[in-house]
């Protein structure tokens, strides 16, 4: 039995119903000093095992070289077989999203940072070297994040009124935050546990719910569900625009690739041994589609190269696998 289930559940979601009502989500003291426009960084470094003691998100570089893993304390880096540190300030990046050009996150600043914090929205165009405020610093911190690959579409549930959004809710920007507009979102009810979009159509986000998947087709504005009675944890538009892969809990985990066509055609993908524990990030190499990567509540990672088939280890409950 997935006995920790709730705890994660706990972790990764959010109520709709009450987030509409409700602006009590506990979001961090702005600082007192300026924001900065970027944080610089310096280049990849190796150095000791990289122990992975938060997983905030899962993306690949546009290359699709490097598997970047955010966390409480910067960005851990995967590529060829080993394992490394962005250097720099050890950001807390949450809501870690990418598209085909750029980086955009939310979260908290490291210690000594001259950023304020919380950061609003952040963007990076070299592959998290360097940051640029968006607006909403000192706000709003942003846990769940959603972009669209290659329209730059960024969808964001927001908590609590802030000087862009009057309320609460489910807002979508395509002007890199200086506009929002907030989505209806009718049909969704219950927790919602992640957003995905669609990669090259914005107006097409789906919603995993603690009680299915929901899709939408008008910007968020209303929902449909089209995977009932499963706890959904998380999902990712296959970059071929036509799948969903969907991470589903049901008395145990699930990873399922799902058809936007052909009457919505599911294919259970094999996953590794999971004990008690689900995933809860799923990333695709841009350049080579086969391969993916998986991240879970209990910090383990893994990878493939043949779309589900076999699949390789890469982190442990934290420690860092490398060749």
């Amino acid at each position: 039995m997935f006995r920790s289930k709730t705890i994660f559940t706990a972790m990764a979601t959010t109520g709709f119903a009450s987030l509409l009502a409700f602006g009590g989500f506990s979001a961090a003291t702005a600082g007192t000093k300026p924001s900065a426009t970027t944080q610089a960084t310096k280049e990849i470094i190796g150095s000791a095992p990289i122990q992975l003691m938060h997983v905030h998100g899962l993306a690949y570089s546009a290359d699709g070289k490097q598997l970047l893993i955010p966390s409480h304390h910067g960005i851990a880096v995967y590529s060829d077989g080993q394992w490394s540190k962005m250097a720099g300030p050890e950001h807390d990046y949450m809501g870690f999203s990418a598209t085909r050009t750029a980086f955009y996150s939310s979260g908290h600043p490291a210690a000594g940072s001259n950023l304020v914090n919380p950061f609003g929205l952040i963007k990076s165009i070299d592959a998290g070297k360097t940051w640029r405020q968006l607006g909403l610093e000192g706000e709003s911190d942003f846990h769940t994040l959603a972009t669209s690959y290659e329209t730059h579409a960024i969808y964001v549930l927001n908590y609590r009124p802030n000087t862009r959004m009057p309320q609460p809710g489910l807002y979508v920007t395509q002007t890199d935050g200086m506009t929002w507009t907030q989505a209806v979102a009718t049909g969704l009810k219950t927790k919602v546990n992640a957003l995905a979009v669609h990669p090259s159509n914005a107006s097409i986000v789906a919603a995993g719910t603690a009680d299915g998947l929901y899709l939408s087709h008008d910007a968020g504005n209303h929902f449909e569900l089209l995977v009932a009675d499963t706890q959904v944890l998380a999902q990712w538009f296959d970059l071929d625009g036509e799948h969903l892969w969907v991470s589903s809990y049901a008395n145990s985990p699930v990873l399922s690739r799902l058809s936007l066509k052909d009457g919505g055609a599911n294919e259970k993908i094999t996953l590794p041994m999971l004990n008690e524990d689900a995933v809860a990030f799923i990333a695709q190499n841009p350049t080579r589609h086969e391969e993916l990567a998986i991240a879970t509540f209990k910090r383990s990672a893994y990878v493939t190269q043949d779309s589900g088939a076999t699949w390789t280890q890469i982190a442990d409950g934290g420690a860092t696998r490398g060749k």
